[in-house]
C-alpha cells in the first residue's frame, strides 16, 4: 500500500472512529474505491490502536485514576470503593458484550456485514435509531452525569457497543445513543463512549496484530500476505496508525465541544446520507 494512502485511510480512522459515523465503514468504502482487493483485512483494525492512543492521552488523567482505583480495590479485596475504582468496574462490566460477541462472532460478522451493501443499511438503520435517542432524551427533565450512571446503564451501552461490530453502526454512535436512551446527558454519553472504547479496541487490534504474526511464522496457501511481510507494508501501518492518532486526539475534542451545545441529529443526517450515497455506488456498479 502506498504510503499516501495509509495517511488518507489514517485521516478518515482518527475522524471517524470518534464521531459518530462509523469508521470500519468508510475505511471499507475507501479502500474498495482505492481498488484494494482485502478492504476487511487487518490493517482496516489495526490502525484502530492510533485512535486507541488518542484516547489514553486525551484521558490520561482520568485513566491513571481508574487504574490507580482499580488497582487498590483488587489489592485490598474491595469493590468499587471509590467513585474512580466504580467508574473502572463499570468500563469492565460494559466491555463484556463486545468481547464474548466479537470471539463468537467474528467470521459471521464478516462474512455477512463487511460488504457495501449491508453497510448502507446498517448505516441507515442506526441513523433512524440515534434519531429516537435524541427525541426520547429531550422528552427527559433531567440528564445524568458519567459519576451518576449505574451497572444497568454500563450493561445497556456495553450491549450496543457489540452491535457496532457491524460495519456501519459506528461503536461511538451506539455507545453515545444507548448512553441518551440510559438518561445521561450528550457529553457524559460521548466521555464514557471514548473511555468504553479502550477495552474494545486494544483487545481488537492487539488480537489482529497476533493473528498477523501467526500468519507471518506459518502462511496458509491462498492467504493474503502478513501486514508484517515487508517492510513497505510495515511502513504503511505505521503512518496509518500515527496519523490515526494525532487526528483522533482533535477529534475527541471537537465532539466533546460540539455535544455540549448540540444535539446529534447532524450526524443522524450525515449517516442516512452516507447509506444513500453507498446504495448509489452499488447500482452504478462503483462499489
Amino acid at each position: 500500500m502506498p504510503i499516501w494512502e495509509a495517511a488518507v485511510l489514517g485521516l478518515i480512522q482518527g475522524l471517524s472512529e470518534f464521531l459518530p459515523i462509523s469508521s470500519t465503514a468508510h475505511l471499507i468504502v475507501a479502500r474498495r474505491l482505492m481498488g484494494h482487493e482485502r478492504a476487511e483485512d487487518a490493517f482496516t483494525v489495526v490502525i484502530q490502536l492510533g485512535t486507541l492512543l488518542a484516547v489514553f492521552v486525551y484521558f490520561r488523567a482520568d485513566i491513571g485514576r481508574m487504574l490507580k482505583g482499580l488497582w487498590s480495590d483488587i489489592r485490598s479485596r474491595t469493590f468499587a470503593s471509590t467513585p474512580d475504582s466504580r467508574l473502572g468496574w463499570l468500563i469492565v462490566l460494559g466491555s463484556v458484550p463486545v468481547v464474548v460477541a466479537g470471539f463468537a462472532l467474528k467470521k459471521w460478522l464478516k462474512e455477512t456485514f463487511f460488504n457495501p451493501p449491508a453497510i448502507a443499511i446498517v448505516a441507515t438503520v442506526f441513523a433512524l435509531v440515534m434519531a429516537a435517542s435524541e427525541v426520547w432524551a429531550r422528552r427527559r427533565a433531567n440528564a445524568r452525569e458519567e459519576s451518576e450512571a449505574t451497572w444497568r446503564d454500563a450493561l445497556f451501552v456495553g450491549l450496543f457497543q457489540a452491535l457496532a461490530l457491524m460495519p456501519g453502526a459506528s461503536r461511538s454512535g451506539t455507545t453515545i445513543t444507548a448512553g441518551l436512551f440510559a438518561g445521561l446527558s450528550r457529553p457524559a454519553a460521548a466521555r464514557f463512549s471514548f473511555l468504553l472504547s479502550l477495552p474494545a479496541i486494544l483487545g481488537a487490534g492487539l488480537k489482529e496484530l497476533y493473528d498477523e504474526y501467526k500468519k507471518l511464522k506459518n502462511p496458509q496457501p491462498g492467504e493474503a500476505p502478513s501486514l508484517f511481510a515487508s517492510s513497505d507494508d510495515l511502513a504503511a501501518l505505521a503512518v496509518g496508525t500515527l496519523v490515526s492518532a494525532v487526528v483522533g486526539y482533535f477529534a475527541i475534542a471537537l465532539l466533546l465541544n460540539f455535544l455540549k451545545k448540540y444535539s446529534t441529529f447532524a450526524f443522524v443526517a450525515y449517516r442516512l446520507a452516507l447509506g444513500a450515497a453507498i446504495a448509489a455506488l452499488i447500482v452504478r456498479g462503483i462499489l
